[in-house]
């Protein structure tokens, strides 16, 4: 019997510019053009003023470890133990990702500690931004 697959996020109209950037390998997030605000999850007004007037950009894809867990039972499409991690971004928004490219242990895993944006292809239609530590 095949082993279950790990869980695909069902892209939305209003995340589905974030889900066709990183199948090109690309980290979309949004800015208010009223007010700057770079934000992230994406959504159609800034939740800092509340403006509709938002754009999408490319993001540098840089980012420091915010905060993490080391899960260390079993879940479908991973293999334990492995990090459940807030990402600050360069931008300024946080994302909740997975660290990949280093032990999963919290002598590997520093907080504030540099990340690059990895990407993950699961499928024709379903690219993760995942983290690894920057090579930098």
């Amino acid at each position: 019997m095949a082993e279950p697959a790990r869980a695909r996020p069902k892209p939305t109209p209003e995340t589905q510019h974030f889900w066709d950037g990183t199948k090109t390998n690309e980290l979309r997030l949004q800015r208010c053009d009223a007010c700057a605000h770079a934000y992230f999850p994406p959504r159609p007004f800034c939740p800092a003023c509340g403006s509709r007037k938002v754009s999408i950009f490319k993001a540098s894809g840089k980012a420091t470890l915010y905060s993490y867990v080391i899960h260390h039972r079993p879940v479908p499409g991973f293999t334990p133990p492995y990090a459940i991690a807030v990402v600050e971004l360069e931008e300024g928004p946080r994302m909740m990702t997975n660290i990949v490219g280093c032990p999963q242990t919290p002598e590997a895993l520093e907080l504030d500690m540099k990340l690059e944006v990895n990407f993950e292809k699961l499928d024709d239609t379903t690219t993760l931004p995942l983290f690894r530590p920057a090579k930098d």
